[in-house]
């Protein structure tokens, strides 16, 4: 059981490379900066290196702001926290249902 908490303490930690202030703030500036057509070429490149940042980690970044705030298309970061706790679920029940 240890080694299960260990191993998510450690994914946990290696999914938040970058402090979420800073992941909030980049994200803000790519998309002003996606506004104005004149710096919208390069923008990703252009912050990341301001701040430090993979450009392609800011990719990512942008895109899952866009689909919780419904201006792109996909499953909701709140939506798909839910789905995993909801599989979770299931697959204790399951589990429980054949002891």
């Amino acid at each position: 059981m240890e080694t299960s908490i260990t191993r998510r303490m450690f994914f946990m930690a290696a999914q938040r490379k970058y402090p979420i202030e800073l992941r909030e703030r980049a994200t803000r500036m790519v998309i002003e900066a996606r506004k104005n057509p004149a710096t919208r070429t390069g923008a990703f490149g252009r912050v990341g290196e301001q701040l430090g940042v993979n450009p392609e980690a800011l990719r990512t970044w942008v895109k899952r702001a866009e689909i919780d705030e419904g201006l792109r298309p996909g499953t909701t970061s709140s939506d798909a926290e839910r789905i995993t706790e909801l599989e979770r679920e299931v697959r204790e029940l399951r589990r429980a249902n054949t002891i």
